[in-house]
């Protein structure tokens, strides 16, 4: 059987994800807007579900759903307060993390606009 290189792939993989993840979840740890949507004391287990997370999405192992099932994204977030202020936060540290690794401009581009299109979907109240 032949394996067709996908995103993940092309990015690096795990190692690449994990390092996106790691860099978003040392901003979130500090942010007085997100940290309060993480109710675990500890963000490890976060960081392991959103890194399974995005590499299932970018065409890596199907791990997150054997573990997790169906991502509902927008169920998991409903309990949250999640306005474009606490998107725009998401989106910050998330770019912090993509400046972090050495993405192609293309390859950047296509998580960017992933990751925008992402923040804005999660949004669940007006202010």
């Amino acid at each position: 059987m032949v394996r067709v290189s996908t995103f993940y792939d092309e990015i690096g993989g795990i190692d690449t994800m994990r390092r996106i993840v790691d860099r978003f979840y040392e901003g979130v740890a500090e942010d007085p807007i997100l940290r309060p949507m993480y109710p675990e004391e500890d963000l490890g287990p976060a960081r392991e579900r959103f890194t399974l997370f995005l590499s299932q999405y970018w065409g890596g192992p199907g791990t997150y759903s054997e573990l997790r099932g169906h991502p509902r994204l927008r169920m998991r977030h409903a309990p949250f307060v999640v306005d474009q202020n606490a998107a725009d936060h998401w989106l910050r540290h998330f770019r912090a993390a993509l400046d972090d690794v050495a993405l192609t401009p293309e390859q950047d581009a296509q998580f960017w606009d992933y990751v925008q299109h992402a923040a804005q979907f999660m949004i669940n109240t007006e202010v």
